[in-house]
This record gives C-alpha cells, sequence and structure tokens, in this order.
C-alpha cells in the first residue's frame, strides 16, 4: 500500500544513509481503512515511490498521520513509551510534567532538563498539536486509558 512517500535525508555534517524524511502521507487510503473499521498498523519505513525504501522516524510518522487526518477527523495522538509521562527528573519516576507548553518546553530542553530523545518527540507532537490535532499525550502503556501522562498544551 503507498501510504507514506519520502525523500532520503540530505546529506549535511552527517550522512544518515537510507533515513526518509516525510514528503506526503496518502490520507484517502487510510481513511478507506479507518472507514472499514480497519485499524492499519504502520512501520517507520517509508519509500521514494521508485522502489527505495527509508527507515523514517516513527514518532515523526505518527505526528504526519496525526496532523493529515486532522483534516478529516477529531485526532488524538499518543506516544506510548516506558515513562508514565515527560520527566523533570529522568532519575525521578514521580517527577512527571503533566502540562507542557511550547515556551516551557524551549526553556527545558535549552537548561538541560529535557534532552537527547525526548527533543524530537516533543517537537513532532508540538508541530501535529499546531496543525489541528486536538490532543497530545506522553505516557506509558498503563496509563493511556486513564489519559494521565504529559499533556501538550
Amino acid at each position: 500500500m503507498d501510504l507514506i512517500r519520502s525523500k532520503k535525508r540530505r546529506v549535511a555534517e552527517i550522512d544518515f544513509g537510507y533515513v526518509g524524511d516525510i514528503e506526503d502521507v496518502n490520507s484517502r487510503e487510510l481513511r478507506l481503512l479507518l472507514d472499514e473499521n480497519i485499524v492499519p498498523v504502520i512501520a517507520p519505513l517509508t519509500h521514494d515511490g521508485n522502489g527505495q525504501i527509508f527507515n523514517t522516524n516513527a514518532d515523526t510518522i505518527a505526528s504526519e498521520i496525526a496532523t493529515e487526518l486532522s483534516n478529516y477527523y477529531n485526532v488524538y495522538l499518543f506516544y506510548c513509551f516506558d515513562k508514565k509521562g515527560v520527566l523533570r527528573n529522568p532519575n525521578d519516576e514521580s517527577s512527571i510534567i503533566y502540562d507542557l507548553s511550547l515556551p516551557l518546553f524551549n526553556e527545558y530542553r535549552e537548561d538541560g532538563i529535557i534532552s537527547e530523545g525526548m527533543i524530537p518527540k516533543l517537537e513532532n507532537g508540538f508541530k501535529a498539536k499546531l496543525k489541528g490535532v486536538k490532543e497530545v499525550l506522553i505516557t506509558n502503556s498503563e496509563n493511556i486509558a486513564t489519559g494521565k501522562g504529559t499533556r501538550l498544551v
């Protein structure tokens, strides 16, 4: 199925190899599946339309799909990982940031409170929120049903 097209990431300081940057999400095909009550499971692989497969960031794929589908549905984007939410202190499981605004995220990133792999997840989440996704929540599998975790506001 031709769901997500991408192009090879441009070589700048680093050559990322076969990493793709998304150019297009085929929302028509996704909506056909959803309208038939089929829940698609989408691997973090994309292609260029000419047979080249790319590894693509899963958080980016989720954000791009959510953004595209928000043109047709009320979309809630949940990022699920091993923590109960974004933590002020990665060594303290109880230091969850429950509501995170873009200015606060930028401040925490600058101060080193939020770093490494959490940065692209949050950047993708805020991008989706700004482009029409109704809600973005970052949590673990145990808390998805309860809605507890870090909510992007």
